[in-house]
């Protein structure tokens, strides 16, 4: 692979990177030669012009996301190799398996490469860029898809919402092969759903939940369910195939109302008996005094970014504190955050004041997470962004 720029570092700049952590902000930046253009790969040099690895840059803070740290130029097979290993970290934790065709094949810096998400759904890739560099790369890591991923019939670029703001109009999602049939049916650990990777949020489905929708099927058997922010109806389906005796689903959106019903009764359900509600959430849980049994609480990213962390941790505290004092003496609350500005520390005292603000006595069962498709390099932490608490309240 020919590399056309070079990157050196201010002195002392270079520590993080040869901890393996794969981003450069462009303050540690000391010149740049050649063509070091948005979106192009770069070697990275120390301020002793020693090879530290090679990367995409972008005009922006972070001005590098390392893709090797090798001193050698990545090889022309360097997409399939990518490919085969996350494909190998996925058969180690049994994904795709028979009960479950939905998996992430590439999650970001978690498979060394940044900028980049690709899911799959029984023969369909849908490619995500959230760079420049990823977006330039479309077509290699397409072709390198359909050697590594046999039987891939569609792959769907959806990246006009994910790349950065100037580019955001310039690009129109397309198909790079095939023409996918939608929605599309998947299992997962044998439930099913509907995947529309063209008109859905982010690339049809939250794949991330699927450990936590598995075990909220645990404590569903017998029990009314109420599944807030529920989307496609994930955790209703999960809870009602467990034995629940009743799951009402609530989301603000009308279309998410109709996906989580067009789930329901793909699973053999009737919405007619486990009824959805198109209302806010807070709304929804004034008159619901010793309702429920279980609870899901499961809000979009209430802080984006850190300057509205503030504002997100009372978003956070008040539906808490809601759940928990309308919740039955004895019911469990499934609770969640995918804000990657509140950490989980943050998170878990939230959860505790909003524990004393109800004045019920919390028990914490479950700490929960993102999946092992969705891996966390532990030399890049910020990567852990899901954080989740099952709590029995008494």
């Amino acid at each position: 692979m020919t590399i056309p720029g070079k990157i050196t570092l201010k002195k002392g700049k270079e520590i993080s990177i040869r901890r393996l952590h794969p981003w450069i902000f462009s303050g540690a930046i000391q010149k740049m030669e050649g063509e070091a253009a948005d979106g192009g790969w770069v070697e990275i040099q120390d301020a002793r012009a020693s090879t530290l690895g090679f990367g995409h840059y972008q005009n922006g803070s972070i001005a590098v996301r390392m893709l090797s740290f090798e001193n050698t130029p990545p090889s022309e097979n360097f997409w399939e190799e990518k490919l085969q290993r996350a494909c190998q970290l996925r058969a180690a934790a049994g994904l795709p398996s028979a009960a479950t065709n939905a998996m992430r094949l590439i999650h970001g810096e978690g498979d060394g490469l940044p900028g980049l998400i690709i899911d799959y759904y029984d023969g369909i890739a849908i490619i995500q860029a959230h760079s420049v560099g990823m977006h330039h790369d479309r077509l290699h890591i397409a072709a390198a898809l359909q050697k590594v991923m046999e039987g891939t019939k569609a792959i769907y670029y959806k990246s006009q919402s994910t790349l950065p703001g100037k580019m955001r109009d310039a690009k129109q999602d397309e198909y790079l092969l095939g023409m996918g049939i939608v929605p599309h049916i998947v299992l997962e650990y044998n439930n099913k759903f509907y995947i529309d990777w063209e008109e859905g949020q982010k690339t049809g489905f939250f794949l991330d939940q699927r450990e936590n929708r598995r075990l909220l099927g645990d404590f569903s058997k017998g029990k009314n369910v109420l599944n807030t922010f529920c989307y496609t109806g994930g955790f209703s389906v999960y809870a009602l195939n467990a034995g629940a005796a009743l799951v009402h689903s609530v989301d603000a959106s009308e279309r998410a109302i109709d996906l989580t019903r067009k789930n329901l009764e793909l699973n053999g359900f009737s919405p007619n008996i486990h009824q959805c509600y198109a209302v806010d959430t807070f709304d929804f849980l004034k008159d619901k005094q010793d309702v429920y049994d279980v609870i899901v609480l499961d809000p979009p990213a209430f802080a984006k970014h850190r300057d509205a962390r503030h504002q997100a941790v009372r978003g956070y505290q008040r539906l808490n504190a809601e759940a928990m004092r309308v919740i039955k003496p004895g019911g469990v609350i499934f609770t969640f955050s995918c804000s990657q500005v509140v950490d989980r520390q943050l998170f878990y005292d939230t959860v505790v004041s909003a524990a004393i603000q109800a004045g019920r006595q919390i028990k914490v069962l479950h700490h929960l997470s993102q999946p092992a498709d969705h891996p966390v390099s532990i030399f890049h932490p910020e990567g852990e962004y899901l954080k989740g608490l099952v709590l029995y309240v008494e």
